[in-house]
C-alpha cells in the first residue's frame, strides 16, 4: 500500500460517516416536520390534547418532545428531537406547525362590529 492510499482511505471513511450522519439528521428533521403537521391537524379537529401528543409522537423521531398550545384561532404544535449521533454531532432538531381551529372557521368577529 502506498502512502497516498494510506492517507486517502481514512479520509474517505470519515467522509462516508459524515455523509451518513447528515442523511440520518435530514431524515429526522423531515420526521419532525411531519409529526408537527400531523399534530396540528389533530388539534385543529378538536381532538383531546393527549391524543394530539400521541399522534405527533407516533410520527416523530425517537426521544422527541411535543408541545401543544392554542393561540387565539390557531393551534401550534412544536416537535423537538435530538439528531442521532455521538456527543459533538448531537444537534437539536425542531419543527413547528400551526392550523386554524375548526371550531373557529366561519365565525365572524363580532367584537367592535357596527350594529
Amino acid at each position: 500500500m502506498t502512502a497516498e492510499a494510506a492517507m486517502a482511505i481514512p479520509v474517505l471513511v470519515i467522509f462516508a460517516l459524515a455523509l451518513m450522519w447528515a442523511l440520518m439528521a435530514a431524515s429526522a428533521q423531515i420526521r419532525c416536520v411531519d409529526a408537527a403537521r400531523a399534530g396540528a391537524r389533530a388539534a385543529a379537529r378538536s381532538e383531546p390534547e393527549a391524543q394530539v401528543r400521541d399522534t405527533a409522537l407516533s410520527a416523530a423521531p425517537d426521544r422527541a418532545r411535543v408541545e401543544v398550545e392554542r393561540a387565539g384561532e390557531l393551534w401550534r404544535v412544536t416537535v423537538v428531537a435530538p439528531a442521532p449521533g455521538p456527543g459533538p454531532l448531537a444537534v437539536t432538531l425542531s419543527s413547528e406547525a400551526a392550523a386554524a381551529a375548526e371550531d373557529m372557521v366561519g365565525v365572524e368577529d363580532t367584537v367592535g362590529a357596527a350594529p
